[in-house]
């Protein structure tokens, strides 16, 4: 199937998708929709920015315009389940823009906000409800919810879920939903425990699959420099300056970290903003909807901001800091190269991040190409395959022997900025060597 209206959706929903430009299915749109129109529980898997919220969200709009009146108080026809509230609101939003001029209605509750609000509007009962696990439960415990006519069940980005500990939460919700209802989840990636949420959730479902699990989009050129900690902040800047007036998501581990950085930037010269799991979501809303347009083009971010970024002109990642879940690297990285375009990946790693990074690369079943430095000790280096070096006294511009830099894919581009066609470049940069201690390990 090429079009929509193959598929079987209804003309009007069709005929809203054309006039938004959108006329061509993605591999994962066309994959799960006639399945999911046809009531059967649907696994997808597939990477981020494929599309996947209209690959579960056309059929649970087609197969709910049966219905007619209105639902009943406290219950929800659909419900759809986010791991972060910047997600949570991207789904909502992209759900009310195709039922516009329809009677259904699409509900958001999500934490950081007042939940009194959110009792009242679930009170007069919900088409579609969009929510976070946590915020959820609080609903349910005070009596606010009744899950038990729930006819569609959506669990999007459940690997994230797991990674943010929610197992216990999606355990609880499952026993307030009814056993006879039409689940659809869909994942990046495919951890461990995704068996047992699946067992419990979905009921001989259909896996649709368009790229192997922790497979980066196509598109994204990836890249990492071996560089010193301390020298991380200075390589940034340097980075950012061959692409002022593109944006740019820059991702820390900590919340302190992601201020100071940027902090730092500002100081540069740079417009930037913030957000992280310190910030309210109203501080965290401005800063993405200043993102979102042009007001400010860098955004440092915890992994809160990792899903749920649907921002097409984001043509850079700068992994700051690796992240210590491996899978998450896939999703920081997945938010460049969206909606066909191209995007670049650019990571740092410093000595201690060695282990993140071998992980990363098992994940990812690829070697990151080497855009300067030399690989720390415990790092094979894939574009060179060099012997270790000798311990030196290093340093940042002298002592201790040096190599050129490599090229991710730039072939020879000037120092590591993704260059116009989005690659990153690994340029003349030269980072210092491993200065090792009587431990034998990179210092």
């Amino acid at each position: 199937m090429t079009t929509f209206q193959e598929m079987g959706l209804p003309k009007a929903l069709v005929s809203k998708l054309e006039k938004s430009g959108i006329s061509t299915p993605t591999p994962i749109q066309t994959g799960a929709i006639p399945h999911a129109l046809e009531g059967k529980d649907v696994m997808g898997l597939a990477q981020t920015g494929t599309g996947k919220t209209l690959a579960f969200g056309l059929p649970l709009i087609a197969r709910m315009q049966s219905y007619s009146g209105k639902p009943a108080p406290r219950t929800v026809r659909g419900l759809i389940l986010a791991p972060t509230r910047e997600l949570a609101n991207q789904i909502c939003q992209s759900l009310k823009d195709l039922l516009i001029g329809t009677p259904m209605k699409v509900g958001l509750v999500v934490g950081g906000v007042s939940i009194n609000p959110q009792i009242g509007r679930v009170a007069k009962g919900t088409d579609i409800l969009v929510a976070t696990p946590g915020r959820l439960i609080d609903l349910m415990e005070r009596n606010a919810l009744d899950l038990a006519s729930t006819d569609f069940l959506v669990l999007d980005e459940a690997d994230q879920m797991l990674d943010l500990g929610f197992i216990h939460a999606l355990r609880k919700i499952a026993d307030w939903l009814p056993e006879k209802r039409q689940t659809m989840l869909f994942s990046a990636t495919m951890p461990k425990q995704m068996s047992e949420i699946a067992g419990s959730y979905l009921n001989d479902p259909v896996r649709v699959q368009v790229s192997p699990p922790g497979k980066a989009a196509d598109k994204v050129t990836q890249g990492v420099h071996f560089i010193a900690k301390g020298e991380k902040t200075s390589l940034l800047i340097e980075l950012l300056a061959k692409h002022r007036d593109e944006a740019a998501i820059v991702f820390s581990r900590t919340k302190h970290g992601s201020d100071r950085l940027m902090k730092a930037l500002v100081k540069a010269g740079y417009e930037a903003g913030t957000v992280h799991g310190n910030k309210s979501q109203g501080q965290r809303e401005r800063a993405i909807k200043a993102f979102r347009s042009g007001e400010i083009l860098v955004l440092v971010a915890t992994d809160v901001a990792a899903r749920g970024l649907d921002i097409p002109e984001v043509r850079h990642v700068y992994n700051y800091d690796l992240p210590n879940v491996p899978e998450n690297y896939v999703h920081r990285i997945g938010r460049t190269a969206r909606a066909g375009m191209d995007g670049a990946a650019v990571a740092f790693c410093s000595p201690d991040e060695v282990d993140e990074l071998k992980a990363i690369q098992k994940v990812m079943k690829m070697d990151i190409p080497v855009l300067s430095g030399t690989p720390w000790m415990g790092m094979d280096d894939p574009s060179h395959k060099t012997k270790p070096r000798k311990p030196g006294n290093g340093g940042r511009g002298k002592g201790g022997p040096r190599r050129k830099s490599q090229g991710g894919g730039g072939g020879g581009q000037s120092a590591g900025g993704p260059g116009a066609g989005g690659k990153p470049g690994g340029g003349q940069r030269r980072r210092r060597a491993p200065n090792r201690g009587s431990s034998g390990k990179a210092a």
